[in-house]
């Protein structure tokens, strides 16, 4: 019987289980896949932690790769033995799982299935950011919060082959390293500087048309005071914790300010939007212009210790948790 990494009360990593789970032949509309690389995200603490509840138990997991091992009826575009890639439903901390067919797409040649696996949500992510959100283009500079991590490295080599400018933030003197070959022009490390000032001085007291924040509570309020007149705040994440409530006349105070809070689900959610924008995805990866960064790979049995790590910002780039 396959295992999978099962939580079954909200809690720290240790609430993690590595459990056998049955799992029956495909329904109809459903696919059954065998995981070869399972991709690790901060989403995943937030469900683990309860912060984003999900009904218990629920094995976890936002994106993986694999190969069709059976398709159920009524199922016409996949066969056993295609290798596929997928973003959500929740289950991908598994070796074996049931899949809807309409969630998944090929993995095209030339692209391997630990890139597919790491680059699925944190890759539709940068897509749905900078080529629906707000399309950056040629002139613009754009602000990206930890601009080391596995969004902020593929969305900043995205933003350059646009021929946008870059500004990124990261912790440390190591990571700022890591956000230039990302293909940030400008680095502020905000353990020594106050971000809002130092964007404010790289562009000449204009600030920037858009700021791309999955830190939360400890970059949300500055990052307003980095924006243009009418500019736009992208909220992603909460990395530091939830952003608290507050007033929204601080919007026009700051110059008409808009915010969103988007997520991939909502973004993916018809077959037409997630097969275009995987299909933009893998293009841009397959050209070269932007690279999947796999610095981290761990056992799936051991995603407690890759989810430590991870909380810890002891990684950088994408991790890959291996069946």
């Amino acid at each position: 019987m396959p295992y999978a990494m099962r939580v079954h009360e909200y809690g720290g990593p240790e609430k993690l289980r590595w459990e056998e789970v049955p799992v029956g032949d495909p329904g109809p509309g459903q696919v059954r896949v065998r995981n070869t690389a399972v991709g690790l995200n901060f989403v995943d603490t937030y469900q683990r932690s309860g912060l984003y509840p999900t009904p218990l138990p629920f094995t976890l997991g936002s994106e993986g790769a694999g190969v069709v091992e059976a398709v159920g009826p009524k199922v016409k575009e996949l066969k056993a033995g295609d290798r596929v890639a997928y973003s959500g439903p929740i289950g991908a901390y598994a070796q074996v799982l049931l899949r809807p067919a309409d969630r998944l797409v090929r993995i095209p040649a030339g692209v391997d299935d630990k890139t597919a696996a790491a680059m699925m949500l944190k890759g539709l992510t940068s897509q749905y950011l900078i080529r629906r959100i707000y399309r950056a283009k040629k002139g613009d500079t754009i602000l990206m919060h930890a601009a080391a991590g596995g969004v902020g490295q593929i969305l900043c080599q995205w933003a350059r082959a646009l021929g946008a400018t870059v500004i990124g933030t990261v912790g440390s003197d190591e990571k700022a390293e890591i956000a230039k070959k990302a293909g940030c022009k400008h680095v502020i490390v905000t353990s020594r500087e106050k971000f809002s000032a130092r964007v404010k001085e790289i562009t000449k007291g204009k600030g920037v048309p858009v700021v791309y924040d999955g830190v939360g509570k400890d970059t949300f309020m500055d990052s307003l005071d980095c924006l243009q007149p009418r500019g736009l705040m992208v909220s992603f994440g909460n990395a530091s914790g939830a952003v608290p409530p507050f007033n929204l006349g601080i919007l026009a105070q700051k110059g008409s300010l808009f915010l969103t809070r988007p997520t991939l689900l909502h973004y993916a959610a018809s077959r037409e939007d997630l097969v275009r924008a995987a299909s933009e995805l893998f293009a841009v990866v397959k050209s070269g212009a932007v690279k999947i960064r796999i610095n981290q790979t761990y056992p799936l049995r051991d995603a407690a210790q890759a989810q430590r790590d991870l909380e810890a910002r002891k990684t950088t780039g994408s991790t890959v948790l291996i069946p």
